[in-house]
């Protein structure tokens, strides 16, 4: 459970990092149709959304590493 938990947390935490890097990298006019932000005309880079997106791709890769390791069983008890 905590394998696949963590492997579709780290593909949607990569995943918006992309995102992130589209909406560095592209003015508004030229964002593909299926990510918010389009402007049709627009020259305007949408530096927000890609922060937003950044830190979220990040907080999910932490997230999906915090997952992906293996939980530490308690001592053993003293026997009295």
């Amino acid at each position: 459970m905590n394998r696949a938990l963590a492997l579709v947390l780290a593909v949607v935490g990569i995943l918006a990092i992309v995102v992130a890097i589209i909406y560095f990298a592209e003015p508004a006019k030229s964002l593909p149709s299926f990510i918010p932000g389009h402007i049709a005309g627009n020259t305007v880079h949408r530096w927000k959304r890609g922060v937003a997106a950044a830190v979220i791709g990040v907080v999910l890769l932490i997230l999906a590493f915090v997952a992906s390791r293996p939980r530490r069983e308690p001592p053993p008890a003293a026997a009295a």
